[in-house]
């Protein structure tokens, strides 16, 4: 019998996935636990115009992503911080400070979680930080950090 699996089922297949399963295991096990549906026509329909809208959804954002790295590219982040009694950065420039700088100097919204730090920012200067935006698309920030004064 063919079922198309509504989760995950261990030895059997993934969720949305169509498989052929023994009539015994679909309607003792399968179907009551609401794991699976019969693979009918319109049931087979369903799942492919899922599928459709997954993959457009997923261009999409994927599309979203390359636009964010192409307008990093363009950005200098201009961020202060205060200065320790040796001239030296009072504590250290976090992702959240340059993603929240990202979004009050150019209204681009990079998630915090996004920004990568080879090491932490403890001191004046320009910077480099990497954001993973996902699919495989990456981007630089230019951060600057100046004393406050």
């Amino acid at each position: 019998m063919k079922v198309i699996l509504q989760q995950d089922v261990k030895g059997q297949g993934k969720k949305g996935q169509m498989v052929e399963v023994s009539e015994g295991y679909a309607r003792n096990f399968l179907l009551p636990r609401k794991m699976a549906i019969p693979a009918t026509a319109d049931a087979i329909n369903t799942m492919n115009l899922k599928e459709k809208a997954r993959k457009a959804e997923e261009a999409r954002m994927k599309a979203e992503a390359e636009d964010i790295a192409e307008k990093l590219k363009e950005c200098q982040v201009k961020l202060t911080a205060k200065a320790g009694s040796n001239g030296k950065l009072f504590g250290a420039v976090t992702t959240k400070e340059i993603s929240e700088g990202l979004m009050k100097q150019y209204s681009i919204d990079v998630p915090k979680q996004k920004l990568v730090l080879e090491d932490p920012i403890k001191a004046f200067g320009s910077y480099q930080v990497k954001a993973k935006l996902g699919f495989e698309v990456s981007g630089t920030v230019y951060v600057s950090v100046y004393e406050e004064k």
